[in-house]
């Protein structure tokens, strides 16, 4: 049985796209285009880092063992501190001038070869029109610092593995990364969620334990007949209580994020196991179909069966 964050992230589908490992020289700055449906996330091997959020007033000193997670996808800018974000070239620009084949290390920059910065750099992709309020609500960029020493040691490790395996040469290694990434960016949420707890941030419901208890019952039973009541005895409060805490941590009430996780039950059910409407409608809790499929046109913006051709027509597609 899966816990709570780890059913968030494999129901939405979230999988690791590992871009490349980089050896940039001084003078140098690089511009990343804003992605939808993805978080991106830079590591610090090696050197440090500027990074530039659109949007956000001051720069985000990387340093050596910091990890970056920009979880909206925007826009940003990488560069040494000697390198102002007018002066940062398009990151196609430096692909292409640096003859990057795809795999290896990005090299790029000045004539200063006495030392580089070396960031592991990559995505994580968020299925077409999945959602949940965990990842709406997180800031515009998480910076934790000295991730690879204060997550323990297991955590240094991996990152020592990820940084001598990505874009090398030996064979499976750029799988070996991938996979390995996908669980440092499931420990970095989890940091963040922890540090958030006593900040009363969107994201802090997820840390309060008695929320926490409602939420992971809800995520292994969620085709169970869920009420309020239900979920208050979950998390040992009573029903006013409950629903008041819930919707004050959160901002959203309980049945609310009930119904939006069962769409997303629904929309995978559809989507990645090809299943039908009347299937997808029992395995997310609804008896009726024609209900199912109110509340599914409602929170997805189509009907089950036009989601369900328009997945299949773009699977073949592809």
């Amino acid at each position: 049985m899966l816990d709570l964050l780890s059913d968030i992230l494999t129901r939405l589908s979230f999988r690791g796209t590992l871009y490349f490992r980089t050896s940039f020289t001084e003078p140098w700055g690089v511009r990343v285009p804003a992605l939808r449906h993805v978080a991106r996330f830079h590591f610090a091997h090696r050197g440090e880092a500027l990074v530039r959020v659109a949007g956000q007033a001051a720069p985000v000193v990387l340093a050596q063992g910091d990890l970056v997670i920009i979880p909206h996808g925007a826009a940003h800018v990488l560069s040494c501190r000697h390198t102002g974000p007018e002066e940062a070239l398009p990151l196609d620009d430096v692909l292409t001038r640096s003859e990057f084949p795809g795999y290896g290390t990005l090299v790029w920059g000045g004539e200063d070869k006495l030392r580089d910065t070396q960031l592991i750099c990559g995505h994580f992709a968020l299925a077409e029109g999945s959602r949940h309020l965990l990842f709406d609500r997180l800031p515009p960029i998480i910076h934790l610092r000295g991730y690879g020493d204060e997550a323990g040691p297991w955590l240094e490790a991996t990152l020592k593995v990820i940084g001598a395996e990505a874009g090398g040469t030996r064979l499976g290694g750029d799988l070996i990364a991938l996979k390995m990434s996908e669980a440092i960016f499931a420990q970095a949420i989890r940091a963040h969620i922890e540090q958030s707890a006593a900040g009363g941030e969107g994201v802090a419901g997820f840390a309060d334990p008695q929320l926490a208890r409602a939420l992971e019952a809800f995520h292994q039973r969620p085709a169970a007949n869920w009420s309020v009541a239900d979920m208050a005895r979950e998390a040992g409060l009573s029903r006013t209580g409950f629903a008041e805490r819930f919707t004050t941590l959160l901002g959203v009430t309980p049945m609310a994020y009930v119904t939006a996780w069962r769409m997303q039950i629904a929309r995978e059910a559809l989507s990645a196991r090809g299943l039908s409407v009347a299937e997808a409608a029992e395995i997310s809790g609804y008896a009726s179909e024609s209900a199912f499929s109110r509340v599914f046109k409602k929170e997805i913006g189509a009907s089950p069966a036009s989601f369900r051709l328009s997945e299949k027509a773009w699977q073949k597609a592809v």
